[in-house]
Protein backbone atom coordinates (compact mmCIF):
# COMPACT_ATOMS: atom_id res chain seq x y z
CA UNK A 1 0.00 0.00 0.00
CA UNK A 2 1.01 3.54 -0.90
CA UNK A 3 2.34 5.51 2.05
CA UNK A 4 0.00 8.75 2.01
CA UNK A 5 1.50 12.14 3.58
CA UNK A 6 -0.71 15.36 3.82
CA UNK A 7 0.85 18.47 1.93
CA UNK A 8 -0.34 21.95 2.17
CA UNK A 9 0.25 23.88 -1.01
CA UNK A 10 -0.31 27.04 -2.07
CA UNK A 11 -0.90 28.39 -5.38
CA UNK A 12 -2.38 31.64 -6.06
CA UNK A 13 -2.82 32.40 -2.55
CA UNK A 14 -4.87 29.55 -1.53
CA UNK A 15 -3.72 26.37 0.54
CA UNK A 16 -4.77 23.62 -0.42
CA UNK A 17 -4.71 20.20 1.81
CA UNK A 18 -3.67 16.95 -0.44
CA UNK A 19 -2.74 13.70 0.79
CA UNK A 20 -0.11 12.27 -1.63
CA UNK A 21 2.26 9.67 -1.86
CA UNK A 22 5.79 10.36 0.00
CA UNK A 23 8.04 10.00 -3.05
CA UNK A 24 5.34 12.48 -4.86
CA UNK A 25 6.46 15.06 -2.74
CA UNK A 26 9.38 16.72 -4.20
CA UNK A 27 7.86 16.64 -7.67
CA UNK A 28 4.41 18.04 -6.57
CA UNK A 29 6.38 21.10 -4.65
CA UNK A 30 8.13 21.95 -7.52
CA UNK A 31 5.34 21.97 -9.67
CA UNK A 32 3.49 24.42 -7.48
CA UNK A 33 6.34 26.46 -7.50
CA UNK A 34 6.30 26.41 -11.23
CA UNK A 35 3.10 27.30 -11.04
CA UNK A 36 3.17 30.21 -8.56
CA UNK A 37 6.12 31.37 -10.92
CA UNK A 38 4.17 31.79 -13.93
CA UNK A 39 1.07 33.10 -11.56
CA UNK A 40 3.52 36.19 -10.64
CA UNK A 41 5.54 36.21 -14.25
CA UNK A 42 1.36 37.02 -16.28
CA UNK A 43 0.43 39.01 -13.13
CA UNK A 44 3.39 41.48 -13.71
CA UNK A 45 3.16 41.49 -17.64
CA UNK A 46 -0.61 41.38 -18.47
CA UNK A 47 -3.77 43.32 -17.49
CA UNK A 48 -6.15 40.86 -15.70
CA UNK A 49 -9.00 41.51 -13.70
CA UNK A 50 -8.34 39.10 -10.79
CA UNK A 51 -6.54 36.07 -9.84
CA UNK A 52 -8.54 33.65 -11.42
CA UNK A 53 -7.09 35.62 -15.01
CA UNK A 54 -3.44 34.96 -13.80
CA UNK A 55 -4.81 31.28 -12.92
CA UNK A 56 -6.14 30.36 -15.80
CA UNK A 57 -3.27 31.94 -18.15
CA UNK A 58 -1.03 29.89 -15.95
CA UNK A 59 -3.04 26.26 -16.64
CA UNK A 60 -3.18 27.29 -20.45
CA UNK A 61 0.73 27.89 -20.34
CA UNK A 62 1.13 24.66 -18.40
CA UNK A 63 -1.19 22.50 -20.77
CA UNK A 64 0.45 23.75 -23.28
CA UNK A 65 4.27 23.02 -22.05
CA UNK A 66 3.03 19.56 -21.15
CA UNK A 67 1.48 19.08 -24.96
CA UNK A 68 4.99 20.20 -26.47
CA UNK A 69 6.46 17.58 -24.13
CA UNK A 70 3.78 14.57 -25.58
CA UNK A 71 4.70 15.69 -29.33
CA UNK A 72 8.39 15.63 -28.83
CA UNK A 73 8.15 12.03 -27.25
CA UNK A 74 6.04 10.95 -30.23
CA UNK A 75 8.64 12.74 -32.46
CA UNK A 76 11.44 10.88 -30.48
CA UNK A 77 9.92 7.22 -30.39
CA UNK A 78 8.89 8.14 -34.65
CA UNK A 79 12.30 8.47 -35.16
CA UNK A 80 13.49 5.74 -32.94
CA UNK A 81 11.16 3.17 -35.18
CA UNK A 82 12.89 4.58 -38.42
CA UNK A 83 15.96 4.57 -37.16
CA UNK A 84 15.38 0.60 -36.18
CA UNK A 85 13.93 0.17 -39.64
CA UNK A 86 17.16 1.58 -41.43
CA UNK A 87 19.63 -0.33 -39.15
CA UNK A 88 17.55 -4.19 -40.42
CA UNK A 89 17.38 -2.75 -43.79
CA UNK A 90 21.61 -1.76 -43.45
CA UNK A 91 21.47 -5.06 -41.86
CA UNK A 92 20.21 -7.34 -45.15
CA UNK A 93 22.10 -5.07 -47.54
CA UNK A 94 25.34 -5.86 -45.65
CA UNK A 95 24.28 -9.74 -45.18
CA UNK A 96 23.61 -9.84 -48.85
CA UNK A 97 26.75 -8.08 -50.55
CA UNK A 98 29.05 -10.50 -47.70
CA UNK A 99 27.00 -13.62 -49.42
CA UNK A 100 27.43 -12.53 -52.59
Amino acid sequence: MSDLIIANIVIADRTYRLKIEAHEEELIRKTVKIINDKILEFKENFAGKDMQDYVSMALLWFATEQNKTGEAMISIQETEQKLASFEKHLDKMLKDITTT
